[in-house]
């Protein structure tokens, strides 16, 4: 299994935030994403299948086994996804911490 890049790109931030709730399907990850990120960056339908399966490949999610009667891919975040979250998280609020150490932007600001 390869160790995820630090920093996590935008794209898979946010998939595996969109995850961390439990699996969805291609199109929920999307809606997700668009709910956290907004449109920025845009991430279409490419963006996520590519990140997903690059995702797959490193070892931080997993395409559940499809229904018979089902055509979607649901994913799941496995354990090593949600550590990559969570040291993505911590190393945000680091940065969170420095940046309003240096007043650009106010407390109690969150976005």
């Amino acid at each position: 299994m390869k160790k995820p890049p630090v920093p996590l790109t935008p794209a898979v931030f946010h998939i595996l935030l969109a995850l961390a709730d439990g699996p969805l399907h291609g199109y929920g990850i999307m809606q997700a994403v668009e709910a956290t990120a907004g449109s920025e960056p845009p991430m279409g339908p490419g963006t996520i299948y590519g990140s997903l399966q690059r995702m797959e490949e490193a070892g931080l999610v997993k395409e559940l086994a499809a229904r018979s009667d089902d055509r979607r891919r649901v994913f799941t975040l496995l354990p090593a996804g949600r550590r990559a979250l969570a040291q993505e998280a911590e190393r945000l609020a680091r940065l969170t911490a420095l940046v309003r150490g240096k007043r650009l932007i106010p407390d109690g600001v969150e976005s």
